[in-house]
């Protein structure tokens, strides 16, 4: 049987999924970061 035959689909698309979620965390992790100076600057200002 081939690699295709033999994948857990249920377990691949948990897989998937917690990989989305990972990386949508830290692209809003990486914007809070971004924001963080632009919020100093408008306190200084």
């Amino acid at each position: 049987r081939g690699r295709i035959m033999d994948a857990d689909f249920a377990k691949e698309t948990a897989n998937l999924t917690r990989a989305q979620i990972l990386q949508q965390a830290g692209t809003a992790m990486l914007a809070q970061a971004n924001q963080l100076p632009n919020n100093v600057l408008s306190l200084l200002r």
